[in-house]
């Protein structure tokens, strides 16, 4: 008997305001790939609201964004999980990493780290990361711990293979260094609790924008850390705005005009390259069907 393999995939908002054009389109594409799965014969698809980071989320938006998803069709196959409820989880995977030696305090502000990169002649260029120097790797040396890190010192080089983007790879030491476990204001970081819940739930497959590949290396580490398998990576276009700036809630994008959610929906497919909704697909629920025959064509292929 042939068994096919399973497919989870889900869909992980942060509650920081409602859904954009840009969001529309990670959703899209992550539920399409779900519904696509095994030629059309579905896998399961996911919700989880993304609520560690409390004090960007804003009251309402959880729900607002789930009757978004609803009103475009995309219904998820359980109930939403919210981060909110898992900091036990969080605390235990990071008690498993320190006791592997993989995770340590760390009493270094972003000013230390700085300074350190100033007083090697590195200066920080715009949206780049300042590699952590492994400053507190051997102790805290009567300093007061801030936050916690995953030690990269040992790691090898992450390679791994992006259905869309192709071959990819990054020395994550070189790259960014030890990176935080959890903040120095006490709030889990989201490499920790993405990789947690991906485990928790059984995700296997992570289709989500372009601008969170550079994630997918230290995510990858912490899953071996962790013994938790590696899903499949998928990472879709972004869409920016007119000055070039990802299209996202940080730089004011407006809020879904879902009026017409077969027009909202249209735009995210084309995007996608996605073919155009003709009047032949006039309601939502045939527009759903043509383009989940399309994207088995585009990117349901053997893995």
């Amino acid at each position: 008997m042939n068994i096919q393999p399973v497919y989870v995939g889900r869909f992980a908002p942060s509650p920081t305001g409602p859904l954009h054009a840009g969001s529309l389109v990670a959703a899209l594409a992550s539920w399409l790939d779900a519904r696509a799965w095994n030629q059309g014969r579905g896998g399961r698809w996911l919700v989880r609201i993304e609520d560690i980071d409390t004090p960007r989320c804003m009251p309402g938006a959880a729900d607002t964004i789930l009757h978004q998803l609803a009103t475009c069709g995309l219904q998820p196959d359980a109930p939403p999980l919210r981060q909110s409820s898992r900091s036990a989880a969080y605390q235990q995977a990071l008690d498993q990493l320190a006791a592997q030696g993989l995770a340590y305090p760390c009493a270094c502000s972003r000013k230390d780290i700085a300074e350190i990169h100033a007083a090697q002649g590195q200066s920080r260029e715009r949206h780049a990361l300042m590699p952590y120097p492994g400053t507190c790797r051997q102790g805290l040396h009567g300093r007061t711990a801030r936050a916690w890190r995953f030690n990269t010192q040992d790691a090898p080089t992450v390679t791994w293979n992006d259905r869309r983007l192709g071959p990819q790879q990054q020395n994550v030491a070189q790259s960014v260094g030890d990176f935080v476990l959890r903040r120095a204001d006490g709030l889990w970081a989201y490499q920790l609790a993405v990789v947690v819940d991906d485990g928790a739930q059984g995700i296997t497959h992570i289709v989500r924008g372009e601008d969170l590949a550079d994630n997918t290396p230290r995510q990858m580490l912490l899953q071996q850390a962790l013994g938790l398998p590696t899903p499949h990576y998928l990472h879709t276009p972004l869409v920016c705005a007119a000055n070039g700036e990802k299209l996202s809630k940080q730089h004011g994008a407006p809020a879904l005009d879902l009026r017409s959610p077969l027009q909202a929906l249209s735009a995210a497919a084309q995007v996608l390259q996605l073919p155009k909704v003709t009047s032949e697909q006039a309601t939502l629920s045939d527009a759903l069907a043509l383009w989940i025959r399309a994207w088995t064509h585009l990117y349901n292929q053997p893995l």
